[in-house]
């Protein structure tokens, strides 16, 4: 069970498996970065100078003590927060379907790549011998 074990961890499919999953991690965080960091900025700019993710639907205000200390936060829907998920979301499905269809399209140049030529047959190289050795 260990040498199967040994065989299957050490096998292609879980080597790429993992592979792309560190893949994916790096292009979500860089996809996240650029989604909060540059397009809603711009988002926010055409929507009157507003910051989507600080967007929010309050169901109760925060309740704060004569000291000034919040004793039971705020509860709201940030729905702001949820369309910069959205966006992410498509961007990165955008993103891995670039991939695979890249990685599809060079999958299938190697596929249609010509065979070499194949050399004279059998019966080619007998002619050719025979012929040489009826000129002699």
């Amino acid at each position: 069970m260990l040498k199967e074990f040994k065989e299957f961890i050490t096998g292609g499919n879980v080597i790429e498996f993992a592979v792309a999953v560190i893949m994916a991690g790096a292009i979500g965080a860089v996809v996240k970065g650029f989604v909060s960091n540059i397009v809603m900025p711009v988002v926010g700019m055409f929507m009157g100078d507003v910051s989507l993710a600080d967007m929010k639907h309050v169901l109760s205000e925060a309740v704060v003590d004569a000291s000034g200390k919040v004793t039971t936060p705020e509860n709201a829907i940030t729905y702001g927060a949820w369309i910069d998920t959205i966006i992410n979301l498509v961007i990165v499905g955008f993103v891995m379907f670039m991939i695979v269809k890249s990685y599809n399209k060079m999958k299938k140049k190697e596929e249609e790549a010509p065979a070499a030529p194949a050399g004279p047959s059998q019966e080619d190289l007998l002619t050719e011998i025979r012929d040489l050795l009826s000129k002699k």
